[in-house]
């Protein structure tokens, strides 16, 4: 059956059926405008385990949603579809992150990696590892975009955006990133891992053709970042959660204060969405999660205010959603809008 007979036996106020693709919607992924990635890795993680099935709970609690959305009601008939989460790539995850749990219990100690050559093993396996997932993502997001898909990474932990990032890169010479996050993410490394989920943002000022990165809800970091964002000021934008917090208490209103933050990106944006970047009640199983950020509905009315001034997402990412019901149900609910809000601003 084609995607316009799928579309006319399709009833979008039907219960959701769990045979079909993400959302209870029909298509396959070679028929779809926008393909969701699931990558289910937290190797690196630093606080609390579990965002590697953050992709699971996002698909399980995907077909309760109703399907109207008032922002942009038709988007899903472009078609929406997930990949089959790897088996393969799970298993993986869980070795992995056994290792990388020796080499951060032995650094959490006081000793240094020098000290121990079998910790010096492990670390270098968990690294090029990393370092091969990302160019793995790389390639299959650049293999989406030639097919004139929308490729969306789906997590996991935060360090998998990378190659979604590089894969635009190389199409795309000038575009900002709007970061919604509790944290910087602008270590060049931590813990010895090279592809940290606390370095993203690190290696995106790296990739030519990043122009600037708008950060917004940031309420944790190291002095190593305080440094990064002041040296980088030009390119880097951070709106910290206490500041606009304050300027709320104020009397400012959020609206006002959304224009300003859409003021600073240019026409063309990422949206890198990490649930901690919300209040941790939302998503109670993150990996990192951090007292204050944003509510849901005002996350949305910032990423409304960017997609009503008419900037074009060209991509995104959902990360660090953890394995719990709550977290499924509150990013799945994410993660649609927000891909609608792709699909629509590229037509």
């Amino acid at each position: 059956m084609g995607k316009t007979d799928k579309l006319n036996d399709f009833d979008p106020s039907a219960v959701g059926n769990t045979s079909n693709n993400i959302f209870g919607l029909p298509f396959d992924v070679s028929e779809s405008r926008l393909v969701f990635i699931p990558v289910p890795w937290d190797v690196t993680t630093s606080n609390l385990c579990g965002t590697s099935g953050g992709p699971h709970a996002i698909f399980q609690n995907s077909f309760q949603i109703d399907l109207y959305d008032p922002v942009v009601p038709n988007a899903w008939k472009r078609g929406m579809a997930m990949e089959n989460i790897d088996p393969a790539m799970v298993n993986r995850n869980k070795e992995l992150r056994r290792q990388a749990k020796k080499v951060i219990r032995f650094l959490e100690s006081g000793r240094i990696p020098e000290e121990n050559r079998d910790i010096k093993e492990l670390l270098n396996i968990v690294n090029q590892a990393c370092n091969a997932l990302i160019l793995d993502l790389e390639m299959r997001c650049l293999q989406y975009l030639e097919n004139g898909q929308l490729p969306f990474l789906v997590g996991g932990d935060h360090s998998i955006s990378t190659g979604l990032i590089r894969a635009l890169a190389k199409q795309d010479d000038n575009f900002g990133i709007l970061q919604i996050d509790a944290h910087a993410d602008m270590r060049k490394t931590y813990q010895g891992f090279s592809h940290s989920h606390a370095s993203v943002m690190d290696q995106a000022l790296e990739t030519e053709g990043i122009s600037q990165i708008v950060q917004v809800g940031i309420r944790e970091l190291c002095n190593e970042e305080v440094k990064a964002i002041s040296h980088h000021h030009k390119k880097v934008k951070t709106f910290f959660d206490h500041d606009l917090h304050q300027r709320l208490y104020e009397g400012e209103v959020w609206a006002e204060i959304c224009h300003d933050i859409v003021d600073k990106l240019p026409d063309n944006i990422y949206i890198s969405f990490d649930v901690d970047g919300l209040e941790p009640s939302y998503c109670p199983g993150t990996g990192t999660p951090v007292p204050g950020g944003l509510s849901f509905n005002m996350a949305f009315c910032l990423l409304e205010t960017a997609f009503n001034a008419g900037k074009r997402f060209i991509g995104g990412d959902l990360v660090e959603t953890g394995p719990t019901p709550m977290d499924g149900i509150i990013s799945s609910r994410i993660l649609y809008r927000l891909a609608g809000m792709v699909i629509q601003s590229n037509e």
